[in-house]
């Protein structure tokens, strides 16, 4: 507990602090404080990108599938390993545009790129509907180490979820004082102490347990057929009637990890288009650790954490095993490690969905003549509304909820990317026509989720159902996203053929390819939109 809450000071105090690191010339802009002031370098954006995208959640549920499910719950480990060949082509782009014009958020972009507000609002909706879901589940990650610890325990509500509380209170306000400068400072701690933890965990832990051997057996045995011919709970191999599921998650999951504002934001506060190439090539070390965190799962079912409760919460699987298997004083750089890993990305999150709130509805829709000064406020008051929705989110709701929403924000999410990824190759879609495939697209996840049982909840219980057509089970966002595309290009050459207005691009084919320091760059405009 000592150890646990010093980390938490540390952070705290580095919070605020983050409001000096690199100051900015004027604080009265977005850019700086939602981006902060594009001026981070390789190893920043690294940390900042690590921190963001590999959370407290991933800590908690990626071994918390593989305890409950076994191979299904490696997926996180492949889709990580597609994304950045794939994002390598097109983060570039985007940074490059985004410096030239300004732009301080993806649906900035979609606005500038086709002339179309429908569209930009589209996109910034969805952003920050499934970045909600996503805050949430972080104080779902410090929940399960807050009761493992013993915090909170029984008493009234309020004393209950107290130490959730003062965490929620503490993130709120350097977030509030510092913008996004906080959570890149204190993702050198998270990604510092992630590390230490997970090599030592996969070392020390078997050697306790008698070895690798001894633990997978333990696996084998726990996802073995049971002897009654009742169908057993897992598999140590994906079995070939769930390989499409499989294949189709990890590969949608992929498409659509940098389609998340947060992700977006972490690329646009880099200084240079050859600080986003070098993170593409040198963020797979973080699939690496993914892999090796991925394999506490299994641990967990060797040591024994459930105890024999058959109602045992897989989501306290990996706490549960720290708190088993390390001396007290590491068990709470371990704690630590969890807890300030969800607050550096529920940060990132919370003003990920300021910034798209801020620019593409209040400023587009709200305030045109909004000053930067006046951006910046809402902003500030913005992210404390996500974090306080996602706080009640948490308290109000069944955990498994937060847990089915931020699957099907996932299912939301990839519907942007064909907009978002189209736009920075070609003009050739039309505006109408990827508005009218977004919609396809987020109905049919929408309704094919809502479908979906499970032992836990009548609906939104997966995101796997029969893709048409083929026959198979696959990934509900994946098969949307394909009838999203098919859409977008018959309706488009159906417009075409029309004559239908296309709207007014505002970017030019050398901004896709523009480097700090070039003339375009050095001239870029304060971010505001064009009308």
């Amino acid at each position: 507990m000592t150890v646990f809450l010093l980390f938490f000071v540390v952070v705290t105090v580095m919070g605020f602090m983050a409001a000096r690191w690199r100051k900015a010339d004027d604080a009265q802009h977005l850019h700086e404080w939602g981006l902060g002031g594009r001026n981070f370098g390789t190893w920043v954006t690294w940390f900042l990108l690590g921190g963001d995208l590999y959370t407290a959640y991933t800590f908690i549920a990626v071994p918390a599938a593989v305890y409950a499910t076994g191979a299904a719950g490696f997926f996180a480990v492949p889709y990580t390993i597609i994304a950045y060949p794939l994002v390598f082509l097109i983060l570039p782009r985007l940074w490059s545009v985004s410096r030239v014009h300004g732009y301080v958020t993806p649906a900035d972009f979609v606005r500038g790129r086709y002339g179309s507000r429908g569209l930009s609002v589209a996109v910034a909706l969805t952003g920050i509907l499934a970045t909600m879901p996503y805050v949430a589940l972080q104080l779902v990650g410090i929940q399960a180490v807050l009761s493992v610890l013993g915090l909170g325990g029984s008493g009234n509500w309020f004393l209950q979820d107290l130490p959730l509380f003062v965490a929620f209170g503490v993130l709120a306000a350097y977030t509030y004082s510092s913008g996004l400068r906080a959570p890149a400072l204190i993702a050198f701690v998270k990604d510092t102490l992630v590390y230490v933890v997970i090599l030592v965990a996969v070392i020390y832990i078997p050697m306790r347990l008698g070895g690798y051997g001894h633990i997978f057996d333990a696996a084998a045995h726990k996802f073995a057929p049971p002897a009654d011919g009742s169908k057993p709970t897992g598999s140590l191999i994906i079995a070939t009637a769930s390989q499409w599921q499989y294949a189709t998650l990890a590969f949608g999951s992929a498409l659509a990890l940098f389609m998340y504002p947060h992700s977006v934001t972490g690329v646009l506060a880099a200084k240079s288009r050859n600080t986003v190439r070098r993170n593409m090539a040198i963020l797979p070390t973080y699939s690496l650790m993914l892999g090796l965190l991925a394999l506490l799962g299994f641990m967990a079912i060797a040591a024994g954490v459930s105890r024999g409760d058959k109602k045992f919460n897989a989501q306290l699987a990996v706490p549960q095993l720290f708190a088993d298997m390390f001396p007290s004083w590491f068990t709470g750089v371990a704690f630590a490690a969890i807890g300030v890993g969800a607050l550096v990305p529920a940060a990132i999150m919370s003003i990920a969905a300021a910034n798209l709130f801020t620019r593409n509805v209040y400023k587009e829709f709200l305030k045109p003549e909004a000053t930067p000064a006046d951006e910046t406020r809402v902003a500030k008051i913005a992210s404390l509304l996500v974090k306080v929705g996602a706080l009640a989110f948490v308290l109000v709701m069944d955990k498994q909820a937060a847990i089915n929403m931020q699957l099907l924000g996932g299912v939301w999410i990839l519907q942007t990317a064909v907009a978002l990824v189209a736009g920075l190759f070609t003009r050739w879609f039309h505006r109408w026509a990827l508005l009218a495939g977004w919609a396809v697209g987020m109905a049919y996840g929408t309704w094919k989720a809502y479908g979906i049982s499970s032992a836990a909840t009548k609906h939104f219980g997966g995101s796997a159902a029969e893709i048409p057509v083929l026959g198979q089970v696959g990934y509900i966002g994946l098969t949307g996203f394909a009838l999203n595309l098919v859409v977008a290009v018959v309706l488009t050459l159906v417009l075409r053929a029309l004559k239908a207005p296309e709207g007014t691009d505002e970017t030019s084919k050398a901004d896709y390819s523009a480097e700090a320091g070039d003339e375009a760059v050095e001239q870029a405009p304060q971010p505001t939109l064009a009308h």
